[in-house]
């Protein structure tokens, strides 16, 4: 009986050393791309020409994420400029020297559930990465 006990623990401990990193680089991984999408929206939104991002910028950007596995529908963006104006508006873009932040969040979808073999409770389902940025608009009519 006690052989059957280690045996089991071992084989826990095991599939958790084997699968930790694979887990744990994916997690990376979407931190990264969340990221990257969150810069270049910001150097699209906030150049010479728009000053602004747009509704069609940002699902233009959930498919781009989707190329690297995330789930669109899951994929939220918030968008907001220093100054209290929208910033989602075309017909009124930020003046230069305006700040224009973006947001993107993207739940973990239960990526780090497999740490229960080891006794770490993973956190809770509502759990969400989050890439931020902001950037000077360069708008000039």
């Amino acid at each position: 009986m006690k052989s059957l006990l280690v045996f089991i623990l071992l084989s826990a401990m095991m599939c958790w050393f084997m699968f930790s990193p694979i887990y744990k680089h994916v997690l990376i991984v979407r931190q990264a791309v969340l990221q990257q999408e969150v810069d270049y929206m910001l150097e699209i939104g906030a150049n010479g020409e728009h000053g602004y991002i747009d509704a069609a910028m940002l699902q233009e950007s959930k498919l781009r994420l989707a190329k690297y596995g995330l789930l669109p529908s899951s994929v939220e963006f918030i968008v907001s400029s220093g100054s209290g104006a929208s910033a989602t508006d075309a017909a009124q873009p930020l003046l230069r020297g305006t700040s224009l932040s973006l947001t993107a969040s993207y739940p973990i979808e239960g990526l780090l559930a497999i740490d229960r073999l080891i006794g770490l409770a993973p956190p809770p389902a509502n759990t969400k990465l989050r890439a931020s940025g902001m950037k000077m608009s360069e708008y000039v009519p």
